[in-house]
Parts: structure tokens; C-alpha cells; sequence
């Protein structure tokens, strides 16, 4: 288990109603409404868990793309990561999967490929969802 020596930043948020309430995190001053999306049944136009989900993560793996392209020397100025968080069925309950599609203009894919994998071993998201929900990491030709 990867834990922290030390803890230099934390955030809380409070949640409500689940897929039909909100979200607040009050240090931010930020507060969400929360819907289903509409394939789950909702009414769809509102954030929901699994976007907030792959907004962070996509955030949090181009910081680690950043440290690892450092020790690569590779520029990812104008990278992008593209992630997609997938929801359905399984078993009682419900899972996730996520796909982490890595884009750097003018590297070399091969390159991209050890840059994302890099990162994937860095990223404090990809310790999180390691062995537990499945992750797919791949260097793209473009988005």
C-alpha cells in the first residue's frame, strides 16, 4: 500500500443525495448538482461521480506526465490526456474501468508509450486504482 510519509494537502467535500443531490467541497466555494447520467436513468445534464472521476484522474496523470517527462526530457507543453471512465454491472453492484488515451504532439509514439507508462507508475490515481479497477494506458497519434 502506498501511504504517504506525510500529509501536505488535504480536501474535503460533502456529498448529499447521491446521484440526485450535491456536492460541496466549502474550502473551494465550489458546489456541484449532481445528476445521473441518462444511460443510468437519470436526467442526465449534470456532473456525476464517474465524470468528477475522470476529471481528476486526467488532471493528476498529466502532473505525473510532467515529473516523468522531466526525467525523460521529453516537452509535453501541449499534451493532452483523454480519459474515459467506464460504469456498469457486476456482480451485486456496480464497477469502473478507466482508458487514459496520451497524446504529445511531435514525440515519437514508442516514446509516448514509455512516457505514459512512466506516469501511470506515478500518478498518486494510478497507485489508488491499482489492482483494483482495470486501467488502460496508450500513446495515441492524435485526439
Amino acid at each position: 500500500m502506498d501511504t504517504p510519509n506525510n500529509i501536505v494537502y488535504s480536501v474535503t467535500a460533502d456529498s448529499t443525495g447521491g446521484r440526485a443531490g450535491t456536492s460541496t467541497v466549502d474550502a473551494l466555494g465550489l458546489t456541484l448538482d449532481l445528476r445521473a447520467p441518462k444511460e443510468l436513468g437519470g436526467p442526465g445534464g449534470g456532473a456525476n461521480p464517474e465524470a468528477l472521476f475522470a476529471m481528476g484522474y486526467g488532471a493528476c496523470f498529466q502532473g505525473a506526465m510532467g515529473l516523468a517527462a522531466k526525467q525523460m526530457g521529453i516537452d509535453t507543453a501541449n499534451s493532452v490526456v483523454r480519459t474515459t471512465v467506464g460504469f456498469g454491472p457486476e456482480g451485486e453492484s456496480y464497477a469502473i474501468t478507466a482508458t487514459l488515451e496520451v497524446f504529445v504532439p511531435g514525440v515519437e509514439l514508442d516514446r509516448v508509450q514509455a512516457l505514459a507508462d512512466r506516469a501511470h507508475e506515478l500518478c498518486p490515481y494510478s497507485k489508488a486504482t491499482r489492482g483494483n479497477v482495470p486501467v488502460t494506458v496508450k500513446a495515441v497519434p492524435a485526439l
